[in-house]
């Protein structure tokens, strides 16, 4: 009876981490894997491909709040399922090479599907998973699997990309990289649609354990009760502190082409390597974090993100720097995945009910992921404006007053906390 019940969880866990990595593959991870690609094929500057960023975080940011009430009243496995379905079906599109214009309307469909319908479903699920002592270790193993997840499926769309063209990547026509890069975003939609597919069929489990709330009760109410929790929003400012730490490594592999001088391909690796790091980082905070205290790691993130986000901030590495460069990278990621393995395993100790979860996530996701709609463009102007090494300090420079307000956040939530016992 155990053993069925530990491969319940063991498969539960493997939807949630699957589902919750290909849900933004195509409108996040193609990009940050292929950057200089994606803005060579699209024919897109940096400042475009962040307001592409921006219409998904418009768009998002409505519907965290409205997709969270409906997380607390509908099943997971039917809402998770559907957004795969639905997301794939954007791949098609963007396979297509559409117009600048149809770029923009996609990424506000996606923001629809992989936030209204996914996020909060998927948020809630693995917070039943973790039950009342697991919250690290259930949340590290999310952003940690998630992250294997991204770096093998990074590996395996360079691996297409490269064996697809003919010849050197630099002497390669723009349709022919193209062609090349096609194959990668359909493979990309199939997957999405499997990945869908086993959803359905499969994580029931979460849908017989799931709490909901009566659908007569006020959602107005709910808002309301989750607000007055001043740990919420420390919780959220937290979160978007981190997330710009995130959005960053969306140009590691920029860096690497425009700064360090790689071509293409070996720009491309460097976007899929540093995202083994996740998996790494996040497991490992996520078995330590239960044994200590959540907090403590969140902080720990930040110092380890104000180092890294320096060390870049004021131009020490250079071209032919090779070893600095992945050293400083593995500081700098060490320090952002740490806190996401971790920023939702603390709404125990925010005391958000079970029953609001949905709700509480809604909610924070407006303020937390807000770097969706300005941190991709005021990246793409810095870096447009500024070429070279330059525009990459700016960047990183921003990082470094986003990680000090984190920190100093994370010890006041950390200290609020502690009084409350």
């Amino acid at each position: 009876m155990k053993s069925q019940i530990n491969r319940s969880k063991f498969l539960i866990l493997t939807l949630l981490i699957l589902s919750g990595e290909f849900i933004y593959f195509l409108p996040y991870v193609l990009s940050r894997v292929f950057r200089p690609t994606f803005l060579d094929v699209f024919q897109l500057n940096n400042f475009q491909l962040g307001s592409l960023f921006s219409v998904y975080g418009i768009v998002a940011l409505l519907s965290y709040v409205y997709g969270g009430i409906i997380t607390d009243r509908y099943s997971p496995r039917k809402l998770m399922s559907s957004a795969l379905f639905l997301t794939a079906l954007g791949g098609l599109v963007l396979a297509s090479y559409p117009s600048y214009q149809t770029l923009q309307i996609l990424y506000g469909y996606w923001g629809f599907t992989s936030v209204f319908l996914f996020w909060g479903a998927m948020i809630k699920a693995t917070r039943l998973w973790g039950g009342d002592n697991n919250q690290g270790k259930a949340f590290g193993f999310l952003d940690g699997g998630r992250g294997i997840v991204a770096a093998s499926m990074g590996s395996i769309g360079v691996f297409i990309f490269s064996i697809v063209l003919i010849g050197d990547i630099e002497s390669t026509s723009l349709i022919e990289r193209k062609e090349a890069f096609s194959y990668v975003i359909l493979f990309s939609s199939f997957m999405v649609a499997f990945i869908g597919l086993l959803v359905l069929i499969f994580l029931k489990n979460s849908d017989e354990k799931s709490p909901t709330i009566e659908k007569s009760l006020n959602s107005i109410t709910n808002i309301k009760h989750v607000l007055k929790n001043e740990s919420i929003w420390l919780l959220m400012l937290i979160i978007m502190c981190a997330y710009v730490g995130y959005k960053v490594t969306d140009i590691y592999s920029l860096y690497a082409s425009e700064v360090m001088f790689y071509d293409q391909i070996e720009a491309a690796e460097v976007g899929a390597l540093q995202l083994y790091l996740r998996p790494i980082v996040c497991i490992s905070i996520g078995l330590l974090a239960d044994k200590t205290k959540n907090m403590f790691w969140i902080i720990f993130g930040f110092i380890t993100m104000l180092i890294g986000a320096l060390i870049f901030s004021f131009g020490v590495v250079k071209p032919g720097m090779n070893s600095i460069f992945f050293l400083s990278l593995i500081v700098l990621a060490v320090g952002t995945y740490s806190i996401r393995a971790l920023y939702f395993a603390v709404l125990k100790e925010a005391k958000a009910p079970l029953a609001l979860t949905g709700t509480a996530v809604g909610l924070i996701s407006v303020v937390g992921y807000s770097p969706d709609i300005f941190a991709g463009p005021i990246m793409g102007y810095l870096l447009d404006n500024n070429p070279g090494i330059i525009g990459h300090q700016y960047v990183y420079f921003m990082l470094v007053i986003f990680s000090t307000i984190g920190l100093i956040a994370s010890f006041r939530f950390a200290k609020l906390i502690t009084k409350q016992g």
